[in-house]
């Protein structure tokens, strides 16, 4: 009797490296054990994409010998790991409804000294300088606030501290807020904008995983935009970060949510109070 051979999956199996259903399920419990991420079935063709430069980064030959390795060691590769996986897709006032609420939030909070705010999701950074524009427009350059801006992706956050854009990608940013707020670049750096210093200072980028056995935070957020990152993960997941996010907000701070994002089972922590937002009970 022959040997019964694992089916490699057919859309891939003329590509570089041989992958195999153990492969994808394997990856599959590495990146929810350490991002808490749920890989549904069909992203086969975009986790071999990913994940066969980190093979050819790192010189292995096959997914077996890489993903062994990746478990044998707790080195920067599982970063890496996390970075291919994770996916970042952003924009200058993304939620046009989301600002409006958050304008009329801090008018209704100018009494409080200090404000600190969080976004779990930087990305690019298009998201927390939106944040950051909105708070300068509507408390002044005076205001004392502060924001935390995370992300699981390294890279991304790397990207977004240096704060630099094409002038095409800024569709939602006025001719005032472009003016006020970024710096044209010249010559060699025509068509490209960065954000102003006096901007960049009121922000603190920093890696945070949201399922780790820790934050590492030392205040509590009255804002906190989570917005499209629960859909990545499974019910019990979800409950889990929310209770967490729950213990690191004051009462009656608002969370932002993503469009396709409903906590409605978790009225115990927050309350609806808008259009995807939420206030922290």
């Amino acid at each position: 009797m022959s040997a019964i051979k694992e089916p490699i999956v057919p859309d891939i199996q003329s590509k570089e490296f041989v992958w195999v259903d153990t492969d994808f399920n394997r990856v599959q419990r590495m990146i929810y054990r350490r991002a808490g991420i749920s890989l549904h079935d069909g992203k086969h063709a975009m986790v071999y994409s990913r994940l066969s430069r980190r093979l050819r980064e790192t010189g292995h030959q096959t997914f077996n010998d890489y993903l062994n390795w990746l478990e044998s060691t707790e080195g920067p590769e599982w970063q890496e790991f996390i970075n291919a996986l994770t996916t970042n897709l952003t924009s200058f006032f993304r939620e046009l409804h989301h600002f409006q609420i958050l304008r009329d939030h801090l008018l209704s909070q100018k009494s409080i000294n200090q404000l600190n705010l969080w976004c779990c999701a930087a990305s690019t950074g298009e998201e927390p300088y939106s944040i950051l524009i909105t708070m300068l427009e509507t408390l002044g350059s005076n205001a004392s606030f502060k924001l935390t801006a995370s992300d699981i992706d390294s890279k991304v956050l790397s990207t977004a501290a240096q704060g630099i854009y094409r002038l095409d990608s800024l569709k939602n940013i006025s001719d005032s807020q472009l003016r006020k707020f970024f710096l044209r670049g010249k010559g060699q750096n025509s068509g490209m904008v960065r954000i102003k210093p006096e901007v960049r200072r009121h922000v603190e980028f920093m890696v945070v995983n949201l399922i780790a056995n820790s934050w590492p935070f030392d205040n509590y957020f009255n804002i906190v935009f989570c917005r499209n990152v629960m859909i990545y993960f499974d019910n019990a997941t979800q409950r889990q970060v929310l209770e967490r996010i729950h213990r690191v907000m004051v009462p009656g701070g608002l969370l932002f949510v993503g469009h396709a994002e409903n906590f409605n089972e978790s009225r115990d922590l927050f309350l609806l109070r808008g259009k995807t937002v939420y206030e922290r009970v």
